[in-house]
C-alpha cells in the first residue's frame, strides 16, 4: 500500500475497531487477516459537508520508544537557562540527553504553588507580578489550556515533543488527534514529572529566582545576576522567557543584545454559549455525545492587509485574567481536558505592525510594549478597577453602543458594560472599527456568530511578543552578544507550547554542536 490511507467514517463507526479494519481491508483488496501491521496515525473531524464525519489516516505504526529520550547524569560547566516554560524545560531536557549540565532560573513558583496565587487573582483581584497565569513553572501554557496544535513542523520534530509529554504522563491520544490538547487540569502533573526527571540526573532548577541582569565578560554572556544579588556563571546563557517578561528585554539591551520591533496582535476575547457554536459547526449532529465541543478558526484580511482573526480558541473553556502588573487588565482563555464548560471563547484580534506606533512617535523596539500598556490600563479603568472586565454584547458593539446588560460569562472576576471603542482605541490604532468589520464577515462564514448572546470582553493584548531578540539563523546565537541564545516566545521565535519546546530543543542542539 502507499504510505498512508485516508478513510471517512460516520460518527458511530469511528469507535468500532473491527469495522475500521474491515473497511481498510476492503480498500486494499485483501482480507482483514491479511492486513500488514497498521495503525491509526491521525484522527480528525470533518464538518464541512452536510454531516459530520471522522477522517482517519491509516499507515504503518510509528515506533514509540521512551528510552530514546533517556537522560544522562549531567556534568561540566553549565548552560544557564532563564525561564522554566516549555522552551526552558525542553532545552534542559535535550541538553541532559547529551549529559550537558544546565541551571534553570524561574521568577515564578513551582506548578502546584502557583494555584494559590491564581486563586487570589481570579477571586480577589490580587496580582502577584511574579506568580500568575504567565509566570511560573511550565510557563503560560500550564494553566492556560495546554493546546498542542502547531504549524511549526519545519522547525523540528513535533512528534518528539509529543512523545516526551506522553513519557511524562500525557495521554497517548495526543499522538493521534489532529488538534491535540492536554488541559489545564492534567498539564501541571506532566510538567512536574518533567522537572523531577531533570532533577534526578543533576539539573538544578531554582524557583522564585528572578534574573535582573546578564553577566558579560570579555564580550561574552556567561551568567546571570539575580534580583537578590547572587550571581551564577556558566558557559552560555539561554533566554527562554515568555512574551510578558518585559523587564528581561531591558536587561538584554543593557547587556548588548540587539532588539527589533516585530508585528503582533491585540483585541478582545469573544465568548459564545458552546451549544450555539456546536449548532453552527455541527448542524443537525450537534448534541451527539460522541462529538467534542466544537472549535472554530476565522480570519478576515481586507485589501490593506490589516485583518482580524480568531486566536487561541477554547471550546468548552473559560476566560481568565492574565494580568502581570497592577493597574492593567489582560484576558486569556483556557480549557480543562474534558472541555465541558458551557462557554466557548476565543481571542478576537487585529494585526499590529511597527508602523502603527511609529506614526505616534514611539521609539522602536519599545513602541509595541507601550501600545499594550495603554490598552491594558484603559481596560482596567473601564472595568472599574480590580479585575472586573469591560464588555459589550457583539450586537451592541457593531452598533457602537454601550450594552444595557450583559449575558452570563465564564470570567469569574465579572464583567461590566463599557465603551469598548475607547478601550481598544486607547492604543492609538483603530482596532474597534477593524473588529466590527470582521464580525460582519465572520457572521457570513458562520451564520449566527454575530448574536446578542455573544459578548466581547477586553482586552487580549499578549498574543505574542512585540519585540524580537535578533539571533543568527544558523547558530541561533545573538548576532551582537556571543554566548547568548535568544529562544522561544519571549525572544520572538515561537508561539505556543509545542513551537516553544521545539525552539528550546533546537537551541540545545546548537549548543551541543558548538561543543563538539
Amino acid at each position: 500500500m502507499k504510505s498512508e490511507l485516508e478513510l471517512y467514517f460516520e460518527l458511530h463507526e469511528s469507535q468500532d475497531e473491527p469495522l475500521i479494519w474491515d473497511r481498510v481491508a476492503e480498500k486494499l483488496g485483501c482480507l482483514p487477516e491479511e492486513l500488514p501491521a497498521l495503525s491509526v496515525k491521525k484522527r480528525s473531524l470533518d464538518a464541512r459537508g452536510r454531516r459530520v464525519r471522522w477522517l482517519l489516516t491509516i499507515g504503518e505504526p510509528m515506533p514509540f520508544d521512551p528510552e530514546r529520550f533517556a537522560l544522562r547524569t549531567v556534568q561540566g560547566n553549565p548552560v544557564i537557562i532563564i525561564g522554566a516554560g516549555p522552551a526552558g524545560l525542553f532545552c534542559a531536557h535535550a541538553l541532559a540527553r547529551y549529559g550537558i549540565k544546565s541551571l534553570i532560573f524561574e521568577r515564578g513558583k513551582k506548578v502546584q504553588a502557583r494555584r494559590r496565587d491564581l486563586k487570589g487573582l481570579t477571586q480577589h483581584g490580587l496580582v502577584n507580578p511574579d506568580s500568575n497565569y504567565c509566570f511560573g513553572e511550565g510557563g503560560a501554557g500550564t494553566y492556560s489550556d495546554g493546546k498542542l496544535y502547531t504549524r511549526s513542523h519545519k522547525r523540528g520534530s513535533v512528534r518528539d515533543v509529543l512523545e516526551i509529554l506522553v513519557t511524562h504522563g500525557a495521554p497517548e491520544s495526543i499522538l493521534v488527534e489532529a488538534r491535540p490538547h492536554i488541559g489545564s487540569n492534567r498539564l501541571p502533573k506532566v510538567v512536574t514529572a518533567i522537572r523531577e526527571n531533570l532533577e534526578s540526573v543533576g539539573v538544578d532548577i531554582h524557583f522564585e529566582s528572578k534574573v535582573s541582569d546578564l553577566i558579560v565578560e570579555r564580550g561574552r554572556a556567561i551568567g546571570v545576576r539575580l534580583e537578590s544579588g547572587v550571581e551564577h556563571r556558566g558557559q552560555s546563557v539561554v533566554v527562554a522567557t515568555g512574551h510578558s517578561s518585559r523587564d528581561m528585554f531591558e536587561a538584554l539591551q543593557r547587556a548588548g543584545a540587539h532588539l527589533e520591533a516585530k508585528p503582533f496582535a491585540m483585541g478582545v476575547r469573544i465568548e459564545h454559549p458552546q451549544p450555539l457554536i456546536n449548532r453552527i459547526q455541527y448542524g443537525s449532529d450537534a448534541g451527539n455525545p460522541i462529538l467534542p465541543a466544537a472549535p472554530y478558526r476565522l480570519a478576515y484580511t481586507p485589501s490593506d492587509g490589516r485583518g482580524a482573526f480568531s486566536f487561541c480558541m477554547c471550546p468548552g473553556g473559560w476566560i481568565v485574567p492574565a494580568s502581570t502588573e497592577a493597574g492593567a487588565l489582560v484576558m486569556n482563555g483556557m480549557s480543562l481536558s474534558r472541555r465541558d464548560s458551557p462557554y466557548a471563547n476565543s481571542g478576537f484580534v487585529v494585526a499590529i505592525h511597527p508602523s502603527d506606533w511609529a506614526r505616534h512617535g514611539l521609539e522602536s523596539p519599545w513602541g509595541g510594549l507601550e501600545l499594550q500598556r495603554r490598552m491594558e490600563q484603559a481596560a482596567w479603568e473601564a472595568g472599574g478597577g480590580g479585575l472586573c472586565a469591560p464588555a459589550a454584547r457583539a450586537t451592541d458593539f457593531v452598533k457602537k453602543r454601550v450594552s444595557s446588560d450583559l449575558p452570563s460569562t465564564s470570567y469569574q472576576p465579572g464583567i461590566r458594560p463599557a465603551d469598548l471603542d475607547s478601550v481598544l482605541n486607547a492604543s492609538g490604532v483603530p482596532i474597534a472599527d477593524r473588529l466590527r468589520e470582521a464580525l460582519l464577515v465572520f457572521d457570513q462564514k458562520m451564520p449566527g456568530y454575530l448574536t446578542e448572546e455573544a459578548v466581547l470582553v477586553g482586552v487580549e493584548s499578549r498574543t505574542s511578543s512585540p519585540v524580537r531578540v535578533i539571533r543568527d539563523p544558523v547558530t541561533l546565537e545573538s548576532i551582537s552578544l556571543p554566548g547568548l541564545y535568544p529562544c522561544s516566545e519571549g525572544a520572538g521565535y515561537a508561539g505556543g507550547i509545542v513551537s516553544a519546546a521545539i525552539d528550546g530543543v533546537a537551541v540545545a542542539e546548537r549548543i551541543h554542536f558548538t561543543r563538539h
